[in-house]
């Protein structure tokens, strides 16, 4: 069997901003190598590290949860995996690196209105893994000085836009003073746009899905003020699994994880794993990469009748954070003016200090709780997430 060729995404991308078409096709069917002068890396693909695409359909009117979307008789495959042969992968591959803004928001279509002095700027980041397209919120307050990160990734069929909208993280940040990074998955990489959080090679610290987010974190801090230790990940459903992947791989550069209706980093290796764990809660989720005792700042919003990833993901993913540390717990219960009733549990280090949350939202489905109609998937009714995140992360800073 032909072994596959080893892809410097980051060049095709060069050449093909440069207008050299031809030059970056050629590099894709493995024809030509990268420049001695281009500088960068290059991904090795192994047989693990191996993109597989999870195609889900959102529910209908009739339907309670996604479903995996059928095949069509000849698909494409992804450039991920390495076959670069097929024309019509390679024209939707130069297709997105051509259109810098290729992610759009699939909900209403309308822009994201900003206050005077505020900035939502449209962005984009290339590494050896790809490129990916993203939108960075500068609040208004914003004259200069240090003001933490949050990095939101938003849920399959989802944009940038539209999670901004959904979520009004941007109006939070308004409030409390923070900058908002929200990556957008492309549909190059994903028929769906989800992050391929179930992935091999995207769940590993310096490569694939979590290289890039971490790159998009990393050009931030370096073009603005952002404090190092207080830089936080949030997501819903696969944005929610991406989030605990990335506290999992990059415990160093976030300070606390948020999670909402998502899964533990590790529950599955391919498509078949992520619909299992997603149908019945992840077999193999186990204890943390960070090692023992070493409790990682988290926040879990998830609703307990949730058809689209059980809530037994939820207990996971706040288990794998605490990482088998010993910590004293509160519960306490409420109900939303909205009516929505919700049971929360904090769990607390030896100092007192507040390290891990659960929000169960009773009644509750998969959608971002707190939500604006605005947006995609979201739950009006139930306790504001983006403004309890916010909350619980700036409480989260790390020292340094």
């Amino acid at each position: 069997m032909k072994p596959l060729p080893t892809i410097d995404m980051f060049e095709v991308t060069r050449l093909t901003r440069e207008g050299r078409l031809h030059e970056a096709m050629a590099m894709l069917r493995g024809e030509a190598q990268p420049s001695a002068s281009s500088g960068a890396e290059t991904v090795k693909t192994t047989p693990e590290d191996t993109y597989q695409a999870i195609d889900l359909m959102p529910p209908g009117m009739s339907e309670a949860s996604w479903t995996l979307a059928q095949p069509a008789a000849s698909p494409p495959r992804s450039v991920g995996t390495g076959d670069v042969s097929l024309p019509e992968g390679v024209r939707k591959l130069m297709g997105r690196f051509s259109h810098p803004d290729f992610v759009s928001s699939d909900h209403g279509g309308t822009g994201i209105a900003v206050p005077g002095g505020a900035r939502f700027e449209d962005r984009t980041f290339a590494n050896a893994a790809g490129s990916r397209a993203y939108k960075l919120y500068v609040p208004g307050i914003f004259r200069g000085e240090a003001l933490p990160l949050i990095v939101m990734l938003h849920g399959c069929t989802q944009s940038p836009d539209d999670f901004a909208a959904g979520t009004r993280m941007n109006e939070v940040a308004e409030e409390l003073g923070f900058f908002v990074a929200y990556p957008g998955q492309s549909k190059s990489a994903n028929a769906s746009k989800c992050w391929n959080w179930f992935n091999g090679g995207d769940q590993k610290r310096g490569q694939g899905e979590p290289s890039l987010i971490a790159g998009i974190t990393h050009e931030i801090m370096r073009d603005f003020p952002v404090p190092e230790g207080q830089v936080y990940v949030a997501g819903l459903s696969a944005g929610g699994a991406a989030a605990a992947v990335m506290g999992e791989t990059y415990p160093d550069l976030f300070a606390a994880v948020g999670v909402h209706s998502g899964l533990a980093c590790g529950v599955a290796s391919d498509m078949a794993s992520a619909f299992g764990a997603m149908r019945d809660g992840g077999s193999r989720a186990g204890s943390s990469r960070r090692g023992a005792g070493t409790i990682l700042p988290t926040i879990v919003f998830h609703g307990d009748r949730d058809a689209t990833v059980n809530p037994l993901n939820a207990d996971q993913v706040i288990a794998q954070a605490k990482a088998d540390a010993t910590l004293r717990s509160t519960i306490s219960h409420g109900t939303t003016p909205g009516g929505m009733r919700f049971t929360k549990t904090v769990a607390m280090d030896e100092a007192g200090h507040p390290v891990l949350e659960q929000w169960t939202l009773h009644g509750a489905g998969h959608a971002w709780s707190g939500g604006s109609s605005a947006g995609s998937y979201t739950d009006p009714n139930g306790p504001d997430a983006s403004h309890e995140m916010a909350r619980f992360f700036l409480q989260n800073a790390r020292r340094t």
